[in-house]
């Protein structure tokens, strides 16, 4: 019956993609693709290979580092707006609403352009072990998309805590859990269930904002489109391989948020 029922599963997902709608999506990019292949340059690959492929890995350490320190920061944030004092949670409001209120690009050029500016002008800097860090552009990118991100996804879960049904943390208090026990047992991991699905569409849109740090000199994935733009007059080809490697990180990111939800056993009502 298993292995009936397996061949009932698969027949039912072929005959999906089997679908008209389907089938001539799949003849247009199919269409497409070949038309690239034949009428478009592209004898530039092998000598900005190695570059490419460094801007890539460089584009995907910005995106993991930033999502993840920038997730750490925002439980706290959003915890003190949804049950904090007002000492806490008017700093967490502020922050939130002023990250959330100016453009990325500004703050990226404040902290680059502003605060990095300040730093050489004092000589104890200048000879401390952070001066080879902070004389080159990337830290001020990788803060700037932090915090960006912290602010973002701390009002996500101010909502996702504040979501959690009190009746479930009034029973953890009568059961005589610990205040800690019962945020880290009960409440956080429901708030993150909560956000998954509003974290996937930050951690993509993260993923579309990590081209402005090509603005302060730090070599990305887009740097590296550009230069290529610079050096061959194309246009077209970098920017459609560009855009064909967005599209295939962020179709990696869909499918792995995807992939968490369902080991999730229980869908919170």
């Amino acid at each position: 019956m298993a292995g009936e029922a397996t061949i009932i599963s698969a027949a039912a997902r072929t005959s999906l993609w089997l679908r008209p709608h389907r089938i001539a999506l799949i003849l247009i990019a199919i269409g497409l693709v070949l038309s690239a292949a034949f009428f478009m340059r592209w004898d530039w690959l092998p000598q900005y290979y190695e570059m490419g492929l460094l801007g890539i890995w460089r584009s995907l350490w910005i995106l993991a580092v930033t999502c993840f320190v920038g997730f750490l920061l925002a439980v706290p944030l959003g915890l003190a707006q949804a049950a904090g004092s007002f000492w806490f949670s008017a700093p967490a409001t502020t922050f939130c609403t002023v990250i959330r209120g100016t453009p990325l690009l500004i703050q990226l050029w404040l902290l680059y352009y502003g605060l990095g500016s300040l730093f050489p002008q004092y000589p104890w800097i200048r000879e401390s072990w952070m001066w080879p860090y902070l004389r080159q552009a990337w830290p001020y990118g990788v803060l700037a998309l932090t915090l960006s991100f912290a602010g973002y996804e701390g009002e996500v879960m101010r909502g996702a805590f504040a979501g959690v049904p009190k009746g479930q943390l009034e029973a953890a208090r009568a059961f005589g859990m610990s205040r800690w026990k019962i945020f880290r047992r009960i409440w956080l991991p429901q708030a993150i269930y909560r956000a998954l699905p509003t974290l996937t569409g930050e951690t993509v849109l993260q993923l579309k904002s990590t081209p402005l740090v090509a603005t302060i000199s730090v070599i990305d994935i887009f740097a590296v489109s550009s230069k290529v733009r610079q050096d061959t007059y194309l246009t077209y080809e970098p920017l459609l391989l560009l855009a064909l490697i967005y599209m295939t990180i962020t179709g990696i990111l869909v499918f792995a948020f995807s992939k968490i939800e369902a080991r999730i056993p229980n869908k919170i009502g």
